[in-house]
């Protein structure tokens, strides 16, 4: 295990308990008499389902549809180009913002980064930021247990079972009709009006996400042929990859990969995934010390978010970040080593 300073750190912010995450302490700070952060309320209305089922078919149509049009005709640079940016501006939009700062408290963020982080996770269009956070709170606190919005394992550990529950943690569980109570799991964000605002404005940050690219790619090419085939790579196409590599943490990380800290659920590293989760698949460690701001702890993890985040708390804009801490990490090491003694 490498010890540079991006890795470790022995500030006493490091090594805040996991009962400091708001994760876990959400629940006892709701307060029934704030006003709804989400669009639609807490309960999923039928139009939001059929949205859902759009925003999740048409993509993945034009993602299967990718291959053979890359292969017949090819993709442009600037095609390409604007994909890969705009995937990035999610990815880490979720990672850095809904995830590691807004559900686990990794860091502190001044009030410009606070809402740009709000802006960038919500144009990767995996829904309103309230309602994320509250379904990701919920989720480790129950996680791979009875309550847990999307465990693989809830159906049983037989093969069938499995193969059913791969299939409700990956998209299944976001067509359920029990809702996360949000005043309850993210009571935090909703008193924040910026974080309120920018939950409710999610429609908004959807349709910016979907059009920058054919508006850049049609003035960059003057031609509606250069905004058509900018949709649809550096919008359809990237929103569907995005999607379900973000799927992929919930499903995949929780039924392989290696496991080597102890964690009270089947978390696992799933290295093949890391460059295109931004850190994310280093799984096991997140969820042995969940506020850590960084995932891949390990030599040779790459973890770009964490990367990011360390260049904030440079440049000033984010402070009090929780690094991984030697002694934690080794402990959590250990404690797995003996249960699998």
């Amino acid at each position: 295990m490498t010890t540079s300073p991006d890795v470790l750190d022995s500030s006493p912010q490091a090594a805040q308990s996991p009962s400091t995450d708001p994760a876990a302490t959400a629940t006892a700070t709701a307060d029934p008499a704030l006003p709804s952060a989400t669009l639609g309320g807490e309960q999923r209305r039928s139009v939001e389902q059929i949205s859902l089922l759009l925003f999740i078919t048409v993509p993945f149509v034009a993602l299967v549809a990718a291959v053979p049009l890359a292969w017949g005709w090819g993709v442009s640079w600037l095609d390409l180009g604007l994909m890969v940016a705009m995937y990035y501006i999610g990815c880490h939009g979720i990672t850095i913002g809904f995830h590691r700062y807004f559900t686990h408290g990794s860091f502190k963020a001044k009030r410009p980064l606070k809402i740009v982080l709000a802006i960038m996770g919500s144009m990767a269009v995996e829904g309103p930021l309230v309602r994320w956070v509250a379904d990701h709170r919920k989720h480790h606190k129950f996680s791979d247990a009875e309550g847990d919005p999307h465990s693989p394992w809830r159906y049983g550990e037989t093969v069938p079972a499995l193969m059913k529950g791969l299939w409700w943690a990956h998209m299944g569980w976001m067509f359920n009709e029990e809702q996360t109570p949000q005043h309850k799991y993210a009571p935090d964000l909703i008193k924040d009006p910026d974080l309120r605002r920018v939950s409710r404005q999610f429609v908004l940050w959807t349709v910016v996400s979907l059009l920058v690219p054919p508006l850049i790619g049609g003035l960059a090419t003057w031609s509606w042929q250069g905004a058509l085939t900018a949709f649809f790579w550096g919008s359809l196409v990237r929103v569907a990859l995005l999607h379900h590599v973000t799927w992929s943490i919930n499903s995949i990380c929780h039924a392989v990969g290696k496991r080597p800290f102890k964690s009270r659920d089947k978390s696992g590293n799933v290295w093949w995934l890391a460059i295109l989760s931004c850190g994310e698949s280093w799984h096991n460690l997140h969820h042995a010390d969940p506020t850590c701001a960084r995932h891949g702890v390990e030599r040779g993890q790459i973890d770009s978010s964490a990367r990011l985040i360390r260049w904030f708390e440079k440049a000033g804009w984010a402070y009090d970040v929780r690094w991984p801490k030697q002694s934690r990490v080794d402990s959590r090491r250990k404690e797995r080593a003996a249960d699998a003694a």
